[in-house]
């Protein structure tokens, strides 16, 4: 299938329109409804219902979209690795929730690049749901979770516990004035548990969707929130930080998640590296 049709296909369903698709495309408006119909041709089934509104995925059309969606980013891994080729032997894709590249995975792969320099590496960051089918996709090489499933044709490989703990920015403790609590989100298992354990914090003064960067907003304004404890450990020492005494701590365990069938001569020294600088940095 020409990668051009999955391409315009997604852009459709992300303007919902055939004539702002092809003015984000630069494409004329019958290029776009061809494309399309080939590709329902070739499919078999109407992909969008159109009307004056708009057009609207149909059944098919909603089924069809993971697959669009692998097709381009199979062409575009593909790309990419030809386009290194002279530059480099190999190139390894990794996947990760935000919270794991910061005080760990990006510097690993700083330690991998300096021992490893003919490895091309590509990070990326994601939901575990849509990092797992990019490893079925084959655009992933390596992915680091919370939890995952295990699906017919990965491996899951235990790397370590995190430990989410309460810390706070007022650093002496005060009746008045204790600063604001911050909810961060650190995924639905950390969700559904502080739910559980804090009902009357269901309402908190302030919640953030941004992992680790809620760390910069704690360390400028008096609050206190949960952290995973690898990244809030180094403020401890330093004095900007304390840990509040007698709070409940959150555990889960942490996994590397890797295509059953593999190249185990490509694969081993990489996990290897990846085991022994999760064992000294967490």
């Amino acid at each position: 299938m020409d990668v051009n049709l999955a391409r315009t296909f997604l852009m459709v369903t992300e303007t919902g329109s055939f004539i702002h698709a092809a003015r984000k495309m630069n494409l004329t408006q019958s290029t776009v409804s061809a494309r399309i119909k080939g590709l329902e041709d070739q499919l078999g089934k109407p992909l969008f219902a159109r009307s004056k509104a708009g057009a609207e995925l149909t059944a098919a059309g909603e089924q069809f979209q993971k697959h669009a969606l692998a097709l381009v980013r199979i062409w575009q891994r593909a790309q990419l690795e030809v386009g290194i080729s002279d530059q480099h032997s190999d190139h390894l894709a990794v996947g990760a929730p935000s919270m794991f590249w910061d005080a760990l995975l990006l510097d690993w792969f700083a330690s991998l690049r300096a021992n490893a320099p003919e490895i091309a590496l590509s990070a990326s960051t994601g939901l575990s749901t849509a990092l797992m089918q990019r490893l079925l996709e084959g655009t992933l090489d390596l992915a680091v979770l919370y939890r995952p499933r295990q699906p017919r044709g990965l491996m899951i490989e235990h790397l370590f516990d995190e430990e989410i703990v309460l810390v706070t920015s007022v650093l002496t403790p005060q009746r008045r004035h204790t600063g604001d609590y911050l909810f961060i989100d650190w995924g639905p298992d950390f969700q559904q548990d502080h739910a559980a354990a804090f009902p009357e914090r269901a309402n908190p003064a302030i919640s953030l969707d941004l992992g680790s960067m809620a760390l910069d907003y704690m360390l400028a304004n008096p609050c206190s929130g949960y952290f995973p404890a690898r990244l809030i450990r180094p403020h401890i020492a330093a004095g900007r930080l304390r840990l509040t005494k007698r709070a409940r701590k959150f555990t889960y365990p942490v996994y590397a998640v890797y295509p059953e069938t593999r190249n185990e001569e490509a694969y081993e020294p990489i996990l290897d590296s990846l085991r022994q600088f999760v064992s000294k940095h967490t």
